[in-house]
């Protein structure tokens, strides 16, 4: 008679399988390379190992990378020792869409799946997304200056004492499972609305998107509800005159369905797009814990199906996003770009995308067994997410290309997620600083360190 880990379904298991055989699949290859020519002659840096040498990124001098994951790569330690200006050479002919393909078209399709529904976390029946925009200071060169726009660093007394490209990223990010659905690079002075409405080719009927106030806009709102996506988006103070009367009250806890008319600055757009001039949303207010009252709209409209109280709760999984692009731009230091092109900074972004979701994947056993383990404590462990990211980047050679079977390289890094557990602290609050652009410059150029 079977086992039953033998026949459930494991998303990692089946995730690790898929990967690996879209690594060496001709036709993969063929899409992703810059020209037909690439990759065809036998070389030490072939298609596979310059992609995995862009996901295992470290801080390490590049040529000292090379030495190690060469001699990791091959089986005698004896594999032909290359230079960081190959290796420069080499990923100029890998597209960054390769790493996109393998986010949307092997690991999410594995995780979100019919087998793996019940695993899945949700809220009262809807997948929860979280958007939002940040900032990536680029390495200082003509073309990433033309590319994505130079930003000034300088405060009252002196101006542009320091100037840089800067990017914006976006991400839809599934908050309850920790999966990055689409990601987004673009120009610093691009709308973080207008990438918004581009994750919009991605998101489902039903969906739930949690926004900050930046997206509290009539328009969004219109567009959402046309899609059948509801939302929970915070208001500024400023906003809505339905908005403006709940600040002015102040009171927590508070539910009413207002009416929105579109602004006559609006109503030719909304008209062109086919979107309605009125809409009938709830407004939700919340206390938060230093005082401050929050204002919430949303387009669950059912008080009974949707309770007043659970809503702090849940515009707090927004937060999640806030997390995720702290693991981004600190745990895996994507700031530290190992190129200078265009081309060089997308797969550096995409790439830590990917291993981000997939270290999500692959922990999530492991997760199970340590809450199994350490119930009886009083604060919940919780997996340390520098040790994880770690022991994928150090294995995964292992892991995408390597010939011992998944199961037995996967319970392998599992036991190396459960060391070192960092306790859950839910109550715990850490004041948000406020940084000047010129100081956060100085700190990512000459004082942050990481460790891989």
């Amino acid at each position: 008679m079977q086992s039953n880990s033998q026949t459930i379904f494991n998303p990692s298991i089946v995730l690790l399988q898929k990967l690996r055989q879209r690594l060496c699949d001709p036709a993969f290859l063929e899409r992703h390379r810059g020209e037909s020519k690439a990759f065809t002659r036998k070389r030490v840096l072939t298609f596979t190992v310059v992609m995995l040498l862009i996901l295992q990124k470290t801080v390490k001098s590049q040529q000292l990378h090379l030495h190690e994951f060469l001699d990791q790569w091959s089986d005698n330690g004896l594999e032909d020792a290359v230079s960081g200006s190959a290796f420069t050479r080499a990923r100029a002919k890998l597209r960054h869409q390769a790493y996109v393909e393998l986010n949307e078209k092997v690991l999410l399709p594995t995780v979100y799946c019919a087998e793996n529904a019940d695993i899945l976390r949700r809220w009262r029946g809807h997948r929860m997304l979280g958007v939002d925009s940040s900032l990536l200071r680029l390495p200082l060169t003509t073309e990433l200056s033309t590319v994505f726009g130079l930003v000034e660093c300088g405060n009252q007394k002196v101006k542009a004492a320091v100037a840089y490209p800067q990017a914006r990223i976006s991400v839809l990010y599934d908050v309850l499972n920790d999966i990055g659905w689409d990601a987004r690079l673009a120009p610093h002075k691009t709308a973080e609305t207008e990438l918004a409405r581009q994750h919009l080719a991605h998101v489902l009927k039903g969906d739930l998107l949690l926004c900050d106030r930046g997206y509290a806009g009539y328009f969004w709102f219109a567009l959402m509800m046309s899609l059948g996506v509801e939302f929970v988006v915070r208001c500024s103070s400023g906003s809505f005159g339905a908005v403006q009367e709940l600040f002015r009250r102040n009171e927590a806890g508070v539910s009413v369905e207002v009416t929105l008319s579109a602004s006559s600055d609006i109503r030719e757009k909304l008209c062109q797009a086919g979107l309605p001039l009125e809409l009938r949303v709830r407004l939700v207010t919340v206390r938060l814990s230093t005082g401050e009252l929050e204002v919430l709209a949303t387009s669950l409209l059912n008080a009974q199906l949707y309770p007043t109280e659970e809503f702090a709760m849940v515009y707090h999984w927004r937060w999640g996003i806030e997390t995720y692009y702290g693991r981004l731009k600190g745990r895996l230091d994507l700031e530290n770009w190992s190129g200078k092109t265009e081309e060089a900074i997308r797969q550096d972004f995409h790439a830590a995308v990917f291993l981000s979701n997939l270290e999500s994947v692959l922990c999530q056993t492991a997760q199970e067994k340590l809450t199994q383990e350490t119930a009886q404590r009083s604060q919940p462990a919780q997996i340390n997410r520098a040790v994880s990211l770690h022991a994928i980047k150090s294995k995964i050679i292992e892991l995408l290309a390597g010939t011992l079977p998944v199961e037995i390289i996967l319970r392998h890094v599992q036991r190396l997620f459960k060391a070192n557990p960092v306790s859950v602290r839910p109550d715990r609050k850490v004041p948000r600083k406020i940084t000047q652009s010129g100081q956060a410059y100085h700190y990512q150029r000459n004082v942050k360190k990481v460790v891989f």
